[in-house]
């Protein structure tokens, strides 16, 4: 096997139990984004265009449709002889090991498939987050530094640093103190889940994890830690371009709804570092004369023939004649019947939202603005005939005709 310079490691398991209904049956990197996207697309195309062609993708949630999706990676031009893309699932081995533990452990527990390639660097990963990043400059600036760890950081406001694992660094870029979600943050520089690792330190310190008692097997509570404790050269990388968590429901929303503000530069289809994406072939979108649309996003296969403001549709979606869609999200396949209203909200794939019913509420017209929030319609459920449902509400099952939740 060629010796590889860098392999990624793509953590693609989590549970992303915050996006509720959402991820009732797939993986979070497998939610839809932006019209036409998945999230991993993100990682995977960052890899592609900063020229990393071995990827390491570990899936553990309800990956059936994650693993489809990833296919052989031809997408992303990562179906390679040498290298390219592998989906990593846990797997059972005679000394008994099995579920990935934490994100430390998930790497553990791949040392084999990295030593395959011999790699002088690990880059690590996370498959749940928006952005466009070159790998290979935070790479070269981890080699310059001589560094053993370098993390990726951005700088936030020293509220939004109570939330994040903040770095503590000093002038020259190295790292002496790690805090997680800090009550009183010294510093902004929040950690966005990105590392660049000397594999030989890297190993070392994953099997001494590995071995030790009450460990949580955890990049940012253990290894972390551990190699700051252990004197290891630690560095900040500085990010300074849009990057998003799209843990929850209302960031998720926000980072669709990112796509139609013309002052945020999100170009995915910039030709210098496209994100690329498995499209279906879907024929062109139709747009009847009768339909209303206006600063929307509207993606191949649609059928519009109702009144569609500030929101995102999807691949396949239809909505009919004197439908009304305001700042939603509607995802692949979704059907807004002739006289429905979604506002405020997140329709899932292949849901159908029948005729009269009205699905969220505009957060002025909300008595209390602490309970006001987006509301989720499950993956292929039906919304019954003039059925009403408030802010907030994560629906899990079909709602019966005139129901009101």
């Amino acid at each position: 096997m060629k010796k590889t310079e860098c392999v990624a490691m793509l953590l693609a398991g989590g549970q992303g139990s915050r996006l509720g209904v959402l991820t009732q049956n797939v993986a979070k990197p497998a939610v839809p984004y932006g019209g036409k996207y998945r999230i991993i697309d993100f990682p995977l195309s960052n890899c592609a265009n900063s020229g990393i062609d071995t990827v390491g993708v570990l899936t553990q949630y309800q990956p059936l449709e994650l693993n489809d999706y990833i296919g052989s990676g031809k997408t992303w031009d990562l179906d390679r002889l040498e290298g390219g893309v592998h989906v990593l699932p846990p797997y059972q081995k005679s000394t008994g090991s099995d579920w990935y533990k934490g994100t430390a452990n998930a790497i553990y527990q791949n040392i084999a498939f990295i030593e395959r390639y011999d790699p002088e660097y690990v880059l690590v990963l996370s498959g749940d987050h928006i952005y466009k990043m070159d790998y290979s400059k935070m790479i070269k600036q981890h080699k310059k530094t001589n560094s053993d760890c370098t993390i990726a950081v951005l700088n936030v406001t020293l509220e939004e640093a109570k939330r994040f694992g903040i770095m503590n660094a000093n002038p020259d870029g190295t790292i002496y103190e790690f805090e997680e979600k800090p009550a009183h943050p010294k510093s902004t520089l929040a950690s966005m889940g990105i590392y660049v690792f000397t594999w030989e330190k890297l190993r070392k310190y994953l099997c001494e994890d590995a071995e030790k008692e009450g460990s949580s097997n955890d990049f940012g509570k253990d290894v972390i830690p551990a190699m700051l404790a252990g004197g290891e050269k630690m560095c900040v990388y500085r990010f300074d371009d849009y990057w998003k968590d799209v843990g929850t429901v209302e960031s998720l929303w926000d980072a669709n709804l990112d796509l139609l503000n013309p002052n945020i530069d999100l170009n995915l289809a910039d030709p210098n570092w496209k994100i690329y994406s498995k499209n279906d072939g879907l024929p062109p979108q139709y747009i009847s004369a009768d339909a209303k649309i206006e600063n929307s996003l509207i993606s191949e296969g649609c059928e519009v023939c109702g009144n569609v403001d500030f929101s995102i549709l999807f691949s396949g979606v239809n909505v009919e004649k004197d439908a009304n869609v305001m700042y939603s999200l509607i995802m692949p396949g979704a059907k807004i019947e002739s006289g429905a209203t979604v506002k405020y909200a997140i329709v899932a794939e292949n849901a159908v939202i029948k005729s009269g019913a009205v699905i969220g509420e505009s957060p002025e017209n909300s008595e209390n603005l602490d309970s006001w929030g987006i509301t989720v319609i499950g993956d292929g459920l039906t919304v019954g005939k003039d059925a009403t449902i408030g802010a907030k509400k994560m629906i899990t099952e079909d709602v019966k005709e005139g129901a009101k939740i």
